[in-house]
């Protein structure tokens, strides 16, 4: 059956379509800047830019910034899904950042806060880095794309801001325009076991190191709640795109439903593609070293195209 999103998915296809040209721009025309300092004096995080090399001078670009995945306990922003992202972006005229965030037991909520922080970094930096303060967007993949979620749906919220000790950046929002969810957990206290085939199972027993990133023992701690983006849409929520394999045995794509249901449910902008026969862990051009069946590198840079302008 197909998602009730689809009639939008069809028109950021038509966008991406009639953008074609900007996104096969020759992917050498990236100019990509290693290990730049973003957080708090003291932090080893870093994050890599990647920049449009033929910027013209004085031209302020839309931004993307990228959240690896690993289960919020591991990964890297140096993974090749990240370069793969990032440099399609820039190819495409955007600055693009792929970041390094706090990791394994008590992460959070520090880990979301390096990620609003990365949002201020761009913002605070804009005229030095050629990037247009009122046009950025985050995206990302697994964990990263819960954490994508959690900052696009919480700015400003009470406790889920960075603050004191936790931002070298007081003052300086972290609301982004858009943001691009690929196949991550959507509601961590439903999320299903998966068979090896991408068959949802029961409910999953939760244990080990993901429930001490949040400190919690069970699968009934309120931080649970409070850390899923579901219990965060609004009506007035900024603009989403989730993409997730129907074949994903990692991450139930019941997640990716449920997400939708519920922005439908409330008002809001919400759009599914579900990829049939496709698994975890795919970037915007391949999964397990095969092409994807559809262009998903063309949709993705149109819905940031149709929310952030053209770059």
């Amino acid at each position: 059956m197909k998602p009730p999103s689809l009639p939008a998915y069809r028109r950021t296809i038509l966008v991406a379509l009639l953008l074609l040209p900007l996104a096969a721009r020759a992917a050498d025309d990236v100019r990509v800047t290693k290990d730049v300092s973003f957080l708090a004096p003291g932090r080893a995080e870093k994050l890599d830019l990647y920049q449009p090399a033929s910027r013209a001078d004085g031209r302020l670009h839309p931004a993307l910034f990228w959240i690896h995945g690993g289960g919020w306990t591991g990964g890297t922003k140096n993974e090749a899904r990240a370069d793969n992202i990032c440099r399609a972006a820039a190819a495409a005229g955007y600055v693009a950042v792929s970041i390094d965030y706090r990791l394994g037991d008590g992460a959070w909520p520090t880990n979301l806060f390096d990620c609003k922080n990365a949002v201020r970094f761009l913002r605070a930096n804009a005229a030095r880095h050629s990037v247009d303060p009122a046009r950025i967007a985050v995206a990302g993949g697994s964990a990263g794309g819960h954490l994508a979620l959690m900052v696009a749906l919480t700015a400003g919220a009470e406790g889920l801001e960075p603050g004191g000790a936790d931002t070298p950046y007081p003052g300086v929002s972290s609301a982004v325009r858009c943001a691009v969810n690929m196949y991550g957990i959507t509601n961590i206290i439903t999320r299903r076991d998966v068979s090896p085939a991408g068959v949802p199972g029961e409910l999953r027993a939760w244990s080990g190191g993901a429930l001490k990133v949040y400190g919690a023992t069970d699968n009934t701690a309120p931080v649970l709640k409070l850390a899923s983006p579901v219990n965060h849409v609004r009506r007035d929520s900024v603009p989403l795109l989730t993409l997730h394999g129907k074949a994903d045995a990692t991450v139930d794509y019941l997640q990716a439903e449920e997400l939708d249901r519920v922005a439908r449910e409330r008002g809001a902008r919400h759009e599914l593609l579900l990829i049939d026969g496709v698994g975890h862990t795919f970037d915007l051009d391949k999964w397990s070293k095969k092409p994807l069946p559809l262009n998903v590198r063309a949709i993705f840079l149109g819905f940031l195209a149709k929310h952030l302008g053209a770059p």
